[in-house]
C-alpha cells in the first residue's frame, strides 16, 4: 500500500478502481493526480479533443498540473483500446475524463449501453490501478433543451455504472475530497 497526499488528509492508495467526481474546477484532478503520483508508472488518458482556441488552452493547462514522469495517451473515443495498451502491473492510469469521452460518443451516435458495457468490462480486466475522473452535472438546473437533458442523464446513468464497478469513490468539492465508496 501506498500513501498520496490529497487535500489535508493522508489517504492509502489500494490500488483497484478510483471514481472522483466534481464539478467544474473542482479539484478534480488535482485529486487524481495526487493519488496517481505514489506510483512510479504513470500513464494518463486524456479525452479531449481541441477544436477550438479556448480547449486548446484548457487542454495546455490540464498539461502544464503534469510533470514530466506522466506518459499521456489522447483516446477522445478508444478508452477501451486505451486502457489496454496502458496496463501495467505495477502502475496507474487516470482517465480524464468521462465526460467528454461521453460527449464524443454522443456527437457520434455511438451505442451508449454498449461503449459503457466495454468500458466496465476493460476496467474489470485491467491489472493497473485506474483513476477515473469525471463530472458530476446533475446538481444544477434542469436544462432547457432536450439535447442538454438526454447529455445530463446520460452521464447520471454513466457516473452509476462507474460508482457500481469502483472500488472507491470520491466527489471533490472546492478542493476537499469527500468519500463516498
Amino acid at each position: 500500500m501506498r500513501g498520496a497526499r490529497g487535500g489535508e488528509r493522508e489517504m492509502v492508495v489500494k490500488g483497484g478502481v478510483w471514481l472522483i467526481l466534481g464539478g467544474a474546477r473542482s479539484g478534480k484532478t488535482l485529486r487524481g493526480l495526487a493519488i496517481g503520483s505514489a506510483y512510479t508508472s504513470r500513464i494518463f488518458i486524456a479525452t479531449a479533443e481541441a477544436r477550438d482556441d479556448e480547449m486548446h488552452a484548457r487542454i495546455a493547462r490540464h498539461r502544464a498540473e503534469r510533470d514530466t514522469t506522466w506518459k499521456t495517451i489522447e483516446a477522445p473515443l478508444d478508452l477501451c483500446g486505451a486502457l489496454r495498451k496502458a496496463d501495467r502491473l505495477d502502475g496507474v492510469i487516470v482517465v480524464d475524463c468521462l465526460t467528454l469521452w461521453l460527449s464524443n460518443l454522443m456527437e457520434r451516435n455511438a451505442s451508449l449501453d454498449d461503449e459503457i458495457a466495454k468500458l466496465i468490462e476493460a476496467l474489470s480486466s485491467t491489472s493497473a490501478a485506474v483513476i477515473i475522473i469525471s463530472n458530476e452535472v446533475g446538481f444544477g438546473i434542469v436544462p432547457d433543451n432536450a439535447l442538454s437533458r438526454a447529455f445530463r442523464d446520460a452521464q447520471g446513468r454513466l457516473n452509476q455504472a462507474i460508482a457500481a464497478a469502483a472500488d472507491h469513490v470520491e466527489l471533490v468539492v472546492a478542493g476537499l475530497p469527500l468519500v463516498l465508496k
